[in-house]
């Protein structure tokens, strides 16, 4: 049985891989990040859709959450004053409107710092984080 929790991110993206590898020297959050491409989602319980479509965090009871949800969860797992952010991002409307900022950032990761090829989408956009 897992102990820790599991964050999923998208590993061919260059941006998403760059914002874990800040968040986990900076932040430090209590969980084991693994891109979704490498990990076992049938015994995560996440349906490679969901995997696909936003970043998750599964808890080691299997609860899933994700979007705005993970980095909730992903700052409140943390030491320092990241839980207080994480706590407020858990709360409507602070939630509601960290889930924009979230949805635009996933739906334009194409173009931000650290971007690659991967992230576009077959149709030309950008595939969703």
């Amino acid at each position: 049985m897992r102990t820790r929790p599991v964050l999923l991110f998208d590993g061919d993206c260059g941006f998403c891989t760059s914002a874990v590898d800040v968040l986990q020297r900076v932040v430090r959050p209590r969980c084991t990040a693994v891109p979704w491409q490498r990990a076992d989602l049938a015994a995560l319980g996440v349906a490679a859709e969901r995997a696909r479509h936003e970043v998750l965090w599964v808890t080691p009871a299997g609860t899933v959450y994700g979007g705005v949800r993970t980095v909730a969860k992903l700052l409140l797992s943390a030491g320092g004053p990241w839980p207080v952010v994480g706590g407020a991002l858990m709360v409507p409307p602070v939630r509601w409107v960290a889930h924009v900022g979230y949805r635009f950032v996933a739906d334009h990761r194409g173009s931000l710092p650290g971007g690659t090829p991967a992230c576009a989408r077959p149709d030309g956009g950008t595939r969703h984080a």
